[in-house]
């Protein structure tokens, strides 16, 4: 696994972002960069990771870091397959969870919301997947995740107000392709994570 020779230099009690390339992909150390925080922020975020693949991962994409704060966005890239129903994802999901709070107990834990998807702006590459992967689908399944933090005593952020068009799609100026987000984008979510942020010590 990529991480575990970086995992070497890692300082417990931080803060960790962990998930798919939607957590990849946060530029978090450029925003962060002025606002003097106390902890440090590491990015164990992974292009194209499920639920499944994390979970296969948990060891180096969180446990060794030994965090004391979690941000968490995973589970997007189970909606692309039609057969991921949302009880697997909820059963996945919820697994995940539970390891945490088995490995870390007394790691704070915060899920954030799925973000939206706008099919009228996707690649060609991309229409096909947003036929599945759609803003309805996305919208129960964040029902679900709200549902798992309240359940698991985890902070649910989302952002989603701030990044959608008036027909709750994600802005256009904001996505790379229908589904990834520009910097301008996270930048937006990065005001909701603000305020949780500021607060660790």
């Amino acid at each position: 696994m990529r991480f575990r020779y970086l995992n070497e230099f890692v300082k417990p009690g931080q803060i960790l972002f962990a998930g798919s390339s939607l957590m990849e992909q946060f530029p978090i150390q450029e925003f962060i960069a002025d606002f003097d925080l106390p902890l440090t922020i590491y990015n164990r975020g992974v292009g194209g990771f499920t639920t499944s693949e994390m979970l296969a991962c948990m060891q180096d994409c969180v446990y060794a870091l030994r965090p004391a704060y979690i941000f968490i966005n995973i589970g997007t890239n189970d909606l692309n397959d039609p057969a991921c129903t949302p009880d697997v994802l909820h059963n996945r999901y919820r697994t995940i969870l539970s390891g945490i709070r088995e490995h870390l107990p007394q790691a704070k834990l915060f899920l954030l919301a799925y973000y939206p998807v706008n099919p009228e702006v996707a690649a060609a590459g991309m229409k096909e997947v947003l036929k599945v992967r759609n803003n309805d689908c996305i919208c129960r399944a964040n029902e679900m995740v709200k549902e798992l933090a309240a359940e698991v005593g985890a902070a649910y952020i989302d952002a989603n107000d701030d990044i959608k068009d008036e027909k709750g799609q994600l802005k256009a100026e904001y996505t790379v392709e229908g589904m990834h987000m520009y910097a301008n984008g996270y930048k937006a979510v990065l005001d909701r994570l603000l305020p949780h942020l500021l607060t660790l010590k």
